[in-house]
């Protein structure tokens, strides 16, 4: 006989709530407020109800991660097929609406390892991803830069620090990176892409 838990079907409305609410708590609390009772609270239902669909807290928060992670592919995959993908791409890793909820989930990489080995996995399939684009589009100018990983993690190591700072409330500086990164990109892309994105 197997002790494993029954939990609720990945697709049930009341595990949508769930998620939702956690996601509220994180947001407007910090991930250590998002207990089960905390959640269910904010979700209208009793706690017994979210432990049904989520037996851990950690099951709760990766939830929320992976809600998250579909939501920014989502983004990144509407970047990649407008026609200024690399600026596209650029635009969605400087993007500080998202802010608390990154802050919130890289702290808590430090802590749960079940969510940093989420974070690892799809950050590498999405680098991968990108390096693969840049290859196709940039073709022989990669020689100018280097391995299009590289530039994959200079994009996105620039967005995260905006994006981190900016949730500090540091801003210092941060409208003259983006116009370096710009000006890089326009020398890199070339003028088609820059009229791609006037027009």
């Amino acid at each position: 006989m197997s002790d494993k838990r029954r939990v609720g079907a990945e697709s049930s409305e009341t595990r949508a709530r769930i998620v939702a609410a956690t996601e509220q708590v994180i947001r407007e609390e910090g991930y250590a407020a998002a207990s089960s009772r905390r959640v269910a609270q904010v979700a209208g239902l009793k706690p017994s109800l979210v432990h049904y669909y989520f037996p851990t807290t950690d099951d709760m928060l990766l939830a929320v991660f992976k809600r998250g992670s579909e939501q920014s592919d989502a983004m990144i995959e509407q970047a990649l097929a407008s026609d200024d993908p690399i600026r596209g791409l650029w635009r969605f890793f400087a993007d500080t609406s998202r802010t608390a909820l990154t802050m919130e989930f890289m702290a808590l990489a430090l802590h749960r390892e079940g969510i940093r080995a989420e974070i690892a996995r799809h950050s590498d399939a999405m680098r991968e991803r990108q390096a693969d684009l840049f290859r196709r589009l940039l073709g022989e100018r990669l020689a100018e830069i280097g391995e299009p990983e590289g530039l994959s993690v200079i994009l996105a190591g620039i967005g995260r620090a905006l994006v981190m700072e900016a949730g500090l409330g540091i801003h210092a500086g941060h409208a003259e990176t983006r116009a370096i990164v710009e000006a890089w990109l326009d020398r890199l892309l070339g003028p088609a892409a820059q009229k791609n994105e006037s027009a």
